[in-house]
Protein backbone atom coordinates (compact mmCIF):
# COMPACT_ATOMS: atom_id res chain seq x y z
CA UNK A 1 0.00 0.00 0.00
CA UNK A 2 1.40 3.40 -0.95
CA UNK A 3 1.21 6.53 1.18
CA UNK A 4 -1.43 7.97 -1.14
CA UNK A 5 -3.55 4.85 -0.78
CA UNK A 6 -3.27 5.06 3.02
CA UNK A 7 -4.34 8.69 2.90
CA UNK A 8 -7.32 8.26 0.59
CA UNK A 9 -8.52 5.07 2.32
CA UNK A 10 -8.97 6.86 5.63
CA UNK A 11 -12.11 8.75 4.53
CA UNK A 12 -14.10 6.16 2.58
CA UNK A 13 -16.97 5.57 5.03
CA UNK A 14 -18.39 6.92 8.27
CA UNK A 15 -21.11 6.00 10.75
CA UNK A 16 -24.06 8.38 11.26
CA UNK A 17 -26.94 7.34 13.50
CA UNK A 18 -25.99 3.68 13.11
CA UNK A 19 -26.10 3.89 9.31
CA UNK A 20 -23.08 3.45 7.08
CA UNK A 21 -22.73 6.46 4.83
CA UNK A 22 -20.31 6.62 1.92
CA UNK A 23 -18.25 9.80 1.70
CA UNK A 24 -15.94 11.09 -0.94
CA UNK A 25 -12.24 10.47 -0.42
CA UNK A 26 -10.19 13.42 0.75
CA UNK A 27 -8.11 14.86 -2.03
CA UNK A 28 -5.93 17.28 -0.09
CA UNK A 29 -3.58 16.43 2.78
CA UNK A 30 -1.12 18.45 4.75
CA UNK A 31 2.61 17.72 4.38
CA UNK A 32 2.61 16.13 7.85
CA UNK A 33 -0.32 13.88 6.94
CA UNK A 34 1.32 12.74 3.73
CA UNK A 35 4.61 12.15 5.53
CA UNK A 36 2.79 10.00 8.10
CA UNK A 37 0.99 8.07 5.37
CA UNK A 38 4.26 7.37 3.56
CA UNK A 39 5.98 6.29 6.78
CA UNK A 40 3.35 3.67 7.70
CA UNK A 41 2.65 2.43 4.17
CA UNK A 42 5.02 -0.54 4.53
CA UNK A 43 3.53 -1.60 7.88
CA UNK A 44 0.00 -3.01 7.25
CA UNK A 45 -1.23 -2.72 10.84
CA UNK A 46 -0.05 0.87 11.24
CA UNK A 47 -1.34 1.77 7.78
CA UNK A 48 -4.77 0.41 8.75
CA UNK A 49 -4.80 2.28 12.06
CA UNK A 50 -3.59 5.68 10.89
CA UNK A 51 -5.65 5.44 7.72
CA UNK A 52 -8.74 5.00 9.88
CA UNK A 53 -7.61 7.63 12.38
CA UNK A 54 -7.61 10.55 9.96
CA UNK A 55 -3.81 10.42 9.77
CA UNK A 56 -3.64 12.00 13.23
CA UNK A 57 -0.70 11.22 15.56
CA UNK A 58 -1.40 9.74 18.98
CA UNK A 59 1.99 10.07 20.68
CA UNK A 60 2.61 13.82 20.28
CA UNK A 61 1.28 16.71 22.34
CA UNK A 62 0.16 16.73 25.99
CA UNK A 63 -2.21 13.75 25.55
CA UNK A 64 0.54 11.87 23.78
CA UNK A 65 2.83 12.07 26.81
CA UNK A 66 0.43 9.88 28.83
CA UNK A 67 0.57 7.25 26.09
CA UNK A 68 4.34 7.55 25.71
CA UNK A 69 4.83 7.02 29.43
CA UNK A 70 2.41 4.10 29.43
CA UNK A 71 4.41 2.39 26.69
CA UNK A 72 7.74 3.04 28.42
CA UNK A 73 6.37 1.62 31.66
CA UNK A 74 4.96 -1.43 29.86
CA UNK A 75 8.36 -2.19 28.35
CA UNK A 76 9.83 -2.36 31.84
CA UNK A 77 7.31 -5.09 32.72
CA UNK A 78 8.03 -7.27 29.68
CA UNK A 79 10.57 -9.51 31.53
CA UNK A 80 7.59 -10.71 33.60
CA UNK A 81 6.33 -12.19 30.31
CA UNK A 82 9.73 -13.74 29.62
CA UNK A 83 10.45 -11.13 26.93
CA UNK A 84 13.61 -8.99 27.29
CA UNK A 85 13.23 -5.21 27.22
CA UNK A 86 16.00 -5.05 24.60
CA UNK A 87 13.51 -6.33 22.03
CA UNK A 88 11.79 -2.90 22.18
CA UNK A 89 14.96 -0.76 22.15
CA UNK A 90 13.89 1.42 25.10
CA UNK A 91 16.86 3.77 24.61
CA UNK A 92 15.33 5.01 21.38
CA UNK A 93 12.14 5.92 23.23
CA UNK A 94 13.97 7.78 25.94
CA UNK A 95 15.63 10.09 23.44
CA UNK A 96 12.58 10.54 21.21
CA UNK A 97 10.89 13.92 21.22
CA UNK A 98 7.42 15.02 20.16
CA UNK A 99 7.96 15.17 16.42
CA UNK A 100 7.11 12.99 13.45
CA UNK A 101 10.10 10.70 13.99
CA UNK A 102 9.08 10.15 17.60
CA UNK A 103 5.56 9.19 16.52
CA UNK A 104 6.92 6.45 14.27
CA UNK A 105 9.31 5.07 16.90
CA UNK A 106 6.55 4.80 19.48
CA UNK A 107 3.98 3.46 17.01
CA UNK A 108 6.24 0.69 15.73
CA UNK A 109 7.20 -0.26 19.28
CA UNK A 110 3.55 -0.41 20.34
CA UNK A 111 2.64 -2.56 17.34
CA UNK A 112 5.44 -4.99 18.15
CA UNK A 113 4.40 -5.24 21.80
CA UNK A 114 0.77 -5.86 20.83
CA UNK A 115 1.78 -8.59 18.40
CA UNK A 116 4.06 -10.23 20.98
CA UNK A 117 1.51 -10.27 23.80
CA UNK A 118 -1.51 -11.31 21.76
CA UNK A 119 0.02 -14.03 19.61
CA UNK A 120 3.63 -14.64 20.54
CA UNK A 121 7.07 -13.38 19.63
CA UNK A 122 7.70 -16.07 17.02
CA UNK A 123 5.49 -17.76 14.45
CA UNK A 124 4.93 -21.35 15.65
CA UNK A 125 4.23 -22.58 12.11
CA UNK A 126 7.77 -21.55 11.13
CA UNK A 127 9.54 -22.90 14.20
CA UNK A 128 9.35 -26.71 14.33
CA UNK A 129 7.86 -29.04 11.66
CA UNK A 130 5.61 -30.77 14.22
CA UNK A 131 3.95 -27.54 15.38
CA UNK A 132 0.79 -26.73 13.43
CA UNK A 133 -0.62 -24.20 15.88
CA UNK A 134 -2.83 -21.59 14.21
CA UNK A 135 -2.47 -18.30 16.04
CA UNK A 136 -5.79 -16.45 16.19
CA UNK A 137 -4.33 -13.01 16.70
CA UNK A 138 -6.69 -10.02 17.09
CA UNK A 139 -6.31 -7.16 14.60
CA UNK A 140 -3.39 -5.02 15.73
CA UNK A 141 -4.94 -1.88 14.21
CA UNK A 142 -8.06 -2.34 16.33
CA UNK A 143 -6.02 -2.78 19.51
CA UNK A 144 -3.99 0.35 18.76
CA UNK A 145 -7.28 2.22 18.36
CA UNK A 146 -8.49 0.90 21.72
CA UNK A 147 -5.19 1.94 23.33
CA UNK A 148 -5.48 5.44 21.86
CA UNK A 149 -9.09 5.77 23.06
CA UNK A 150 -8.44 4.40 26.54
CA UNK A 151 -8.77 6.68 29.56
CA UNK A 152 -6.05 4.59 31.19
CA UNK A 153 -3.57 3.47 28.50
CA UNK A 154 -1.15 2.09 31.08
CA UNK A 155 -3.79 -0.23 32.50
CA UNK A 156 -4.83 -1.20 28.96
CA UNK A 157 -1.30 -2.44 28.22
CA UNK A 158 -1.10 -4.31 31.54
CA UNK A 159 -4.16 -6.34 30.54
CA UNK A 160 -3.01 -6.94 26.98
CA UNK A 161 -1.37 -10.34 27.62
CA UNK A 162 -3.23 -13.63 28.16
CA UNK A 163 -5.79 -13.33 30.96
CA UNK A 164 -5.62 -17.00 31.89
CA UNK A 165 -4.72 -18.41 35.30
CA UNK A 166 -1.95 -20.79 34.12
CA UNK A 167 -0.26 -17.86 32.37
CA UNK A 168 -0.34 -15.83 35.57
CA UNK A 169 0.99 -18.81 37.54
CA UNK A 170 3.85 -19.20 35.07
CA UNK A 171 4.61 -15.50 35.43
CA UNK A 172 4.69 -15.82 39.22
CA UNK A 173 6.99 -18.84 38.97
CA UNK A 174 9.32 -16.94 36.63
CA UNK A 175 9.53 -14.07 39.11
CA UNK A 176 10.22 -16.48 41.94
CA UNK A 177 12.87 -18.31 39.94
CA UNK A 178 14.61 -15.04 39.01
CA UNK A 179 14.56 -14.02 42.68
CA UNK A 180 16.41 -17.25 43.43
CA UNK A 181 19.45 -16.21 41.37
CA UNK A 182 22.64 -16.16 43.43
CA UNK A 183 25.11 -13.24 42.98
CA UNK A 184 27.72 -14.09 40.36
CA UNK A 185 30.70 -13.29 42.61
CA UNK A 186 29.91 -15.99 45.21
CA UNK A 187 32.00 -19.20 45.03
CA UNK A 188 30.06 -22.21 43.79
CA UNK A 189 29.31 -25.18 46.03
CA UNK A 190 30.86 -28.49 44.90
CA UNK A 191 28.40 -31.06 43.61
CA UNK A 192 27.87 -33.80 46.16
CA UNK A 193 25.16 -35.47 48.24
CA UNK A 194 24.81 -33.93 51.69
CA UNK A 195 22.44 -35.21 54.35
CA UNK A 196 21.83 -34.57 58.03
CA UNK A 197 24.93 -35.05 60.14
CA UNK A 198 27.45 -34.82 57.31
CA UNK A 199 30.28 -32.30 57.49
CA UNK A 200 32.32 -30.78 54.68
CA UNK A 201 33.91 -27.48 53.61
CA UNK A 202 31.45 -27.44 50.70
CA UNK A 203 28.53 -27.21 53.13
CA UNK A 204 29.76 -23.76 54.18
CA UNK A 205 29.70 -22.65 50.52
CA UNK A 206 26.18 -24.09 50.22
CA UNK A 207 25.12 -22.07 53.28
CA UNK A 208 26.54 -18.87 51.79
CA UNK A 209 24.75 -19.30 48.47
CA UNK A 210 21.42 -19.98 50.18
CA UNK A 211 21.87 -17.02 52.53
CA UNK A 212 22.46 -14.70 49.54
CA UNK A 213 18.89 -15.32 48.35
CA UNK A 214 17.31 -14.97 51.77
CA UNK A 215 17.41 -18.61 52.85
CA UNK A 216 19.69 -18.21 55.82
CA UNK A 217 19.73 -21.05 58.32
CA UNK A 218 20.24 -20.47 62.05
CA UNK A 219 23.84 -19.74 62.90
CA UNK A 220 25.78 -22.68 64.24
CA UNK A 221 29.21 -23.05 65.71
CA UNK A 222 30.33 -25.15 62.74
CA UNK A 223 29.13 -23.83 59.33
CA UNK A 224 30.49 -27.01 57.72
CA UNK A 225 27.84 -29.15 59.46
CA UNK A 226 24.72 -30.13 57.51
CA UNK A 227 22.19 -29.74 60.32
CA UNK A 228 18.38 -29.68 60.51
CA UNK A 229 18.11 -25.92 60.06
CA UNK A 230 20.16 -26.08 56.85
CA UNK A 231 18.15 -29.05 55.60
CA UNK A 232 14.95 -27.04 56.11
CA UNK A 233 16.32 -24.14 54.03
CA UNK A 234 17.42 -26.54 51.29
CA UNK A 235 13.87 -27.95 51.21
CA UNK A 236 12.46 -24.42 50.89
CA UNK A 237 14.78 -23.76 47.95
CA UNK A 238 13.90 -27.07 46.30
CA UNK A 239 10.18 -26.38 46.54
CA UNK A 240 10.62 -22.87 45.12
CA UNK A 241 12.48 -24.08 42.04
CA UNK A 242 10.37 -27.18 41.38
CA UNK A 243 12.60 -29.90 42.79
CA UNK A 244 11.57 -32.62 45.21
CA UNK A 245 11.70 -30.86 48.63
CA UNK A 246 13.42 -33.69 50.49
CA UNK A 247 15.98 -31.46 52.23
CA UNK A 248 18.90 -33.45 50.79
CA UNK A 249 21.43 -31.37 48.86
CA UNK A 250 22.12 -33.64 45.91
CA UNK A 251 23.75 -32.86 42.54
CA UNK A 252 20.53 -31.55 40.92
CA UNK A 253 19.89 -29.13 43.77
CA UNK A 254 23.46 -27.89 43.89
CA UNK A 255 23.73 -27.63 40.11
CA UNK A 256 20.66 -25.42 40.02
CA UNK A 257 21.88 -23.34 42.96
CA UNK A 258 25.18 -22.87 41.12
CA UNK A 259 23.51 -21.81 37.87
CA UNK A 260 23.62 -18.23 36.59
CA UNK A 261 19.85 -17.82 36.82
CA UNK A 262 19.06 -18.83 33.23
CA UNK A 263 18.74 -22.50 34.17
CA UNK A 264 16.63 -25.23 32.63
CA UNK A 265 13.61 -24.35 34.78
CA UNK A 266 13.76 -20.68 33.79
CA UNK A 267 14.06 -21.53 30.10
CA UNK A 268 11.16 -23.99 30.30
CA UNK A 269 8.92 -21.37 31.94
CA UNK A 270 9.82 -18.70 29.37
CA UNK A 271 9.05 -21.10 26.50
CA UNK A 272 5.78 -22.07 28.20
CA UNK A 273 4.76 -18.40 28.41
CA UNK A 274 5.42 -18.05 24.68
CA UNK A 275 3.36 -21.16 23.95
CA UNK A 276 0.48 -19.74 26.01
CA UNK A 277 0.61 -16.53 23.96
CA UNK A 278 0.17 -18.60 20.80
CA UNK A 279 -3.15 -19.75 22.28
CA UNK A 280 -4.47 -16.30 23.25
CA UNK A 281 -7.28 -16.64 20.71
CA UNK A 282 -8.48 -19.99 22.12
CA UNK A 283 -11.38 -20.10 24.60
CA UNK A 284 -9.40 -21.90 27.29
CA UNK A 285 -12.11 -21.49 29.92
CA UNK A 286 -14.58 -23.51 27.83
CA UNK A 287 -15.06 -27.26 28.18
CA UNK A 288 -12.09 -28.83 26.41
CA UNK A 289 -9.80 -31.83 26.05
CA UNK A 290 -6.18 -30.95 26.85
CA UNK A 291 -3.40 -33.37 25.92
CA UNK A 292 0.05 -32.33 27.15
CA UNK A 293 2.47 -34.45 25.12
CA UNK A 294 5.61 -34.29 27.35
CA UNK A 295 3.49 -35.00 30.45
CA UNK A 296 1.86 -38.06 28.84
CA UNK A 297 -1.51 -36.96 30.21
CA UNK A 298 -4.93 -36.11 28.79
CA UNK A 299 -7.45 -34.06 30.75
CA UNK A 300 -10.90 -32.60 30.42
CA UNK A 301 -11.37 -29.09 31.81
CA UNK A 302 -14.63 -27.30 32.46
CA UNK A 303 -14.52 -23.58 33.30
CA UNK A 304 -10.84 -23.94 34.10
CA UNK A 305 -11.30 -26.87 36.49
CA UNK A 306 -10.10 -30.39 35.81
CA UNK A 307 -12.92 -32.96 35.79
CA UNK A 308 -11.05 -35.91 34.28
CA UNK A 309 -7.52 -37.09 33.61
CA UNK A 310 -5.87 -40.19 32.21
CA UNK A 311 -2.44 -41.38 31.11
CA UNK A 312 -1.61 -41.43 27.44
CA UNK A 313 0.95 -42.90 25.06
CA UNK A 314 2.19 -40.45 22.42
CA UNK A 315 4.29 -40.63 19.25
CA UNK A 316 7.86 -41.85 19.24
CA UNK A 317 10.72 -39.35 19.23
CA UNK A 318 11.58 -40.15 15.61
CA UNK A 319 10.71 -37.09 13.51
CA UNK A 320 8.11 -38.79 11.31
CA UNK A 321 6.31 -40.32 14.31
CA UNK A 322 6.11 -37.36 16.69
CA UNK A 323 2.65 -36.30 17.78
CA UNK A 324 1.96 -32.85 16.27
CA UNK A 325 0.66 -29.81 18.12
CA UNK A 326 -2.61 -28.22 17.03
CA UNK A 327 -6.16 -27.43 18.14
CA UNK A 328 -9.37 -28.75 16.62
CA UNK A 329 -12.95 -29.78 17.40
CA UNK A 330 -13.69 -33.33 18.55
CA UNK A 331 -16.79 -34.39 16.62
CA UNK A 332 -17.32 -38.15 17.10
CA UNK A 333 -16.70 -41.20 19.22
CA UNK A 334 -16.32 -44.29 17.05
CA UNK A 335 -17.20 -47.45 18.99
CA UNK A 336 -15.85 -50.80 17.70
CA UNK A 337 -13.69 -48.96 15.15
CA UNK A 338 -12.10 -50.48 12.10
CA UNK A 339 -8.44 -49.61 11.72
CA UNK A 340 -7.52 -48.26 8.33
CA UNK A 341 -3.79 -48.85 8.38
CA UNK A 342 -1.88 -45.68 7.41
CA UNK A 343 -0.07 -45.94 4.08
CA UNK A 344 3.27 -45.34 5.76
CA UNK A 345 2.82 -48.37 8.04
CA UNK A 346 1.49 -50.51 5.19
CA UNK A 347 4.50 -50.04 2.93
CA UNK A 348 7.26 -49.67 5.54
CA UNK A 349 6.26 -52.40 8.00
CA UNK A 350 3.72 -54.79 6.48
CA UNK A 351 4.64 -55.03 2.78
CA UNK A 352 8.13 -56.49 3.51
CA UNK A 353 6.47 -59.10 5.76
CA UNK A 354 3.90 -59.96 3.08
CA UNK A 355 6.63 -60.39 0.48
CA UNK A 356 8.30 -62.94 2.75
CA UNK A 357 5.02 -64.62 3.73
CA UNK A 358 1.70 -63.76 2.11
CA UNK A 359 -0.12 -64.95 5.26
CA UNK A 360 1.78 -62.61 7.60
CA UNK A 361 -0.30 -60.22 9.76
CA UNK A 362 -3.30 -62.40 8.95
CA UNK A 363 -5.58 -60.45 11.30
CA UNK A 364 -5.50 -57.52 8.84
CA UNK A 365 -7.46 -57.60 5.56
CA UNK A 366 -6.09 -56.55 2.18
CA UNK A 367 -8.62 -54.32 0.41
CA UNK A 368 -8.79 -52.78 -3.05
CA UNK A 369 -9.69 -49.25 -4.05
CA UNK A 370 -13.40 -50.02 -3.73
CA UNK A 371 -13.04 -51.34 -0.19
CA UNK A 372 -13.47 -54.99 -1.17
CA UNK A 373 -11.42 -57.63 0.66
CA UNK A 374 -8.97 -59.32 -1.74
CA UNK A 375 -7.88 -62.94 -1.03
CA UNK A 376 -4.14 -63.05 -0.42
CA UNK A 377 -3.75 -66.04 -2.77
CA UNK A 378 -4.78 -63.70 -5.59
CA UNK A 379 -1.94 -61.24 -4.95
CA UNK A 380 1.69 -61.55 -6.05
CA UNK A 381 3.22 -59.35 -3.35
CA UNK A 382 6.74 -59.79 -4.75
CA UNK A 383 5.93 -57.74 -7.85
CA UNK A 384 5.14 -54.59 -5.91
CA UNK A 385 7.30 -51.84 -4.50
CA UNK A 386 6.42 -49.29 -1.86
CA UNK A 387 5.32 -46.84 -4.55
CA UNK A 388 3.39 -49.31 -6.72
CA UNK A 389 1.51 -51.34 -4.08
CA UNK A 390 -2.16 -50.71 -5.07
CA UNK A 391 -3.92 -52.07 -1.99
CA UNK A 392 -4.90 -50.78 1.41
CA UNK A 393 -4.94 -52.70 4.70
CA UNK A 394 -7.80 -52.66 7.17
CA UNK A 395 -8.42 -54.38 10.50
CA UNK A 396 -12.02 -55.22 11.39
CA UNK A 397 -13.46 -54.52 14.86
CA UNK A 398 -12.09 -57.07 17.33
CA UNK A 399 -10.57 -57.47 20.77
CA UNK A 400 -7.07 -57.13 19.35
CA UNK A 401 -7.84 -54.22 17.01
CA UNK A 402 -4.97 -51.71 17.11
CA UNK A 403 -7.47 -48.96 18.03
CA UNK A 404 -9.07 -51.01 20.79
CA UNK A 405 -12.79 -50.49 21.35
CA UNK A 406 -13.15 -46.76 20.76
CA UNK A 407 -11.48 -43.87 18.99
CA UNK A 408 -12.09 -40.14 19.33
CA UNK A 409 -12.23 -38.24 16.06
CA UNK A 410 -11.38 -34.62 15.30
CA UNK A 411 -10.86 -34.68 11.50
CA UNK A 412 -7.48 -33.24 10.53
CA UNK A 413 -5.03 -33.49 7.66
CA UNK A 414 -2.46 -35.35 9.76
CA UNK A 415 -4.89 -38.19 10.58
CA UNK A 416 -4.22 -37.82 14.30
CA UNK A 417 -6.81 -38.93 16.86
CA UNK A 418 -7.19 -40.40 20.35
CA UNK A 419 -7.92 -44.11 20.73
CA UNK A 420 -8.04 -47.16 22.93
CA UNK A 421 -5.32 -49.82 22.61
CA UNK A 422 -4.93 -53.53 23.44
CA UNK A 423 -1.35 -52.92 24.65
CA UNK A 424 -2.23 -51.72 28.15
CA UNK A 425 1.13 -52.49 29.76
CA UNK A 426 2.79 -49.38 28.26
CA UNK A 427 0.77 -47.09 30.52
CA UNK A 428 2.77 -48.33 33.51
CA UNK A 429 5.96 -46.83 32.08
CA UNK A 430 7.14 -43.40 33.17
CA UNK A 431 8.16 -42.44 29.63
CA UNK A 432 5.38 -43.23 27.14
CA UNK A 433 6.47 -42.19 23.63
CA UNK A 434 5.74 -45.39 21.68
CA UNK A 435 3.04 -44.72 19.05
CA UNK A 436 3.20 -43.78 15.38
CA UNK A 437 1.79 -40.33 16.24
CA UNK A 438 -1.75 -40.92 17.46
CA UNK A 439 -2.58 -40.74 21.17
CA UNK A 440 -3.45 -43.92 23.03
CA UNK A 441 -5.73 -43.44 26.03
CA UNK A 442 -5.23 -45.23 29.34
CA UNK A 443 -8.90 -45.01 30.41
CA UNK A 444 -10.78 -44.76 27.10
CA UNK A 445 -14.21 -45.85 28.36
CA UNK A 446 -14.14 -43.30 31.17
CA UNK A 447 -13.11 -40.62 28.70
CA UNK A 448 -16.05 -41.59 26.48
CA UNK A 449 -18.50 -41.43 29.41
CA UNK A 450 -17.24 -37.97 30.38
CA UNK A 451 -17.48 -36.64 26.83
CA UNK A 452 -21.03 -37.96 26.42
CA UNK A 453 -22.17 -36.76 29.83
CA UNK A 454 -23.38 -33.34 28.65
CA UNK A 455 -25.75 -34.79 26.05
CA UNK A 456 -27.31 -37.74 27.87
CA UNK A 457 -28.29 -38.59 31.43
CA UNK A 458 -26.79 -42.09 31.16
CA UNK A 459 -23.64 -41.85 29.02
CA UNK A 460 -22.42 -45.29 30.06
CA UNK A 461 -25.63 -46.93 28.82
CA UNK A 462 -25.41 -45.11 25.48
CA UNK A 463 -21.81 -46.19 25.02
CA UNK A 464 -22.41 -49.81 26.05
CA UNK A 465 -25.37 -50.19 23.69
CA UNK A 466 -23.10 -49.24 20.80
CA UNK A 467 -20.30 -51.45 22.13
CA UNK A 468 -22.53 -54.52 22.46
CA UNK A 469 -23.48 -54.45 18.79
CA UNK A 470 -19.94 -55.44 17.86
CA UNK A 471 -20.28 -53.18 14.83
CA UNK A 472 -18.55 -49.92 14.06
CA UNK A 473 -20.83 -47.18 15.41
CA UNK A 474 -20.33 -43.42 15.21
CA UNK A 475 -21.66 -41.33 18.11
CA UNK A 476 -21.95 -37.62 17.41
CA UNK A 477 -20.73 -35.27 20.15
CA UNK A 478 -23.23 -32.47 20.73
CA UNK A 479 -21.83 -29.92 21.14
CA UNK A 480 -18.43 -30.61 19.67
CA UNK A 481 -15.57 -30.41 22.15
CA UNK A 482 -12.41 -28.34 21.57
CA UNK A 483 -9.28 -30.47 21.75
CA UNK A 484 -5.81 -29.04 22.23
CA UNK A 485 -2.69 -31.09 21.61
CA UNK A 486 -0.06 -29.06 23.43
CA UNK A 487 3.59 -29.34 24.40
CA UNK A 488 4.43 -27.78 27.76
CA UNK A 489 7.60 -28.89 29.53
CA UNK A 490 6.68 -26.51 32.37
CA UNK A 491 3.08 -26.10 33.49
CA UNK A 492 1.18 -25.51 36.75
CA UNK A 493 -0.65 -28.43 38.35
CA UNK A 494 -4.02 -28.15 40.07
CA UNK A 495 -2.34 -26.53 43.11
CA UNK A 496 -0.48 -23.94 41.02
CA UNK A 497 2.89 -25.65 41.53
CA UNK A 498 5.00 -25.64 38.37
CA UNK A 499 5.84 -29.14 37.16
CA UNK A 500 8.68 -29.84 34.74
CA UNK A 501 8.68 -32.51 32.03
CA UNK A 502 11.35 -33.81 29.68
CA UNK A 503 11.63 -32.14 26.28
CA UNK A 504 11.06 -35.52 24.64
CA UNK A 505 11.01 -34.18 21.06
CA UNK A 506 13.58 -31.41 21.53
CA UNK A 507 11.05 -28.79 20.43
CA UNK A 508 11.57 -26.42 23.35
CA UNK A 509 15.29 -26.25 22.65
CA UNK A 510 14.56 -24.96 19.13
CA UNK A 511 11.97 -22.45 20.36
CA UNK A 512 14.36 -21.18 23.01
CA UNK A 513 16.95 -20.48 20.33
CA UNK A 514 14.38 -18.57 18.26
CA UNK A 515 13.31 -16.54 21.29
CA UNK A 516 16.91 -15.62 22.01
CA UNK A 517 17.32 -14.42 18.44
CA UNK A 518 14.06 -12.47 18.57
CA UNK A 519 15.18 -10.73 21.74
CA UNK A 520 18.34 -9.45 20.11
CA UNK A 521 17.25 -8.88 16.51
CA UNK A 522 14.95 -5.88 16.38
CA UNK A 523 14.14 -6.54 12.74
CA UNK A 524 12.97 -10.14 13.37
Amino acid sequence: MSGTQVATAQSSVMQSGGTTVAVSPRLHFSPDEMALAEAVASHPALAAFYGGNGLKPIFTGPEGEVRRQALRDAIETMPSHGIPTSRYHPDSLGSAGQDFTSEMVYARTLARMIQDLTGGVIDPARSVPGIHREVRRPAVAQLIAEFAASDNPANYLVKLGPQHEPYEQLQAALHETQAMSVPADLPKAPEAVWRLGMSDEGVALLRARLASIGLEAERVTDPRLYDEALSAEVARYQEAVGLNPDGVAGPNTIRQLNSDGMNARTRAIIVALERMRWMTGEALDDRMVWVNIPEYKARIFEKGHEVFQTRVVVGKAETEMQTPEFSDQMEYLVVNPRWNVPRSITIKEYLPQLKANRYAVSHIDIVDGNGNVVPRDNIDFARYTASSFPYRMRQKPSDDNALGKVKFIFPNQWNIYLHDTPTKHLFANQSRAYSHGCIRIGDPFDLAYQLLSVQTENPQAVFERALNTGKETWLKLTPEVPVHLVYFTAFPDETGQIRLYKDVYGRDAVIWGLLEKAGLDLDA
